[in-house]
């Protein structure tokens, strides 16, 4: 279940800044296949991968986890 809310949110996060998985992918140099199965909620995610997303959107690990 998280996995899917974490997912979730790394997509309204990602659409709000109007970034396709590919562009938001290759900036934060992550595969778009390995983002996509994030975003879907298939994939347990490593600290590493959640810091390098948050950076990605600007924002801190606490604010990337907000409502979860």
């Amino acid at each position: 279940m998280i996995k899917r809310k974490f997912g979730e949110r790394v997509r309204e996060l990602r659409i709000r800044k109007n970034l396709s998985q590919e562009k938001f992918a290759l900036q934060i140099d992550m595969d778009r296949t390995y983002l996509a199965s994030v975003e879907s909620g298939k994939r347990n995610i490593s600290l590493e991968n959640i810091n390098k997303i948050a950076n990605g959107f600007g924002i801190t690990l606490s604010e990337l986890f907000k409502g979860l």
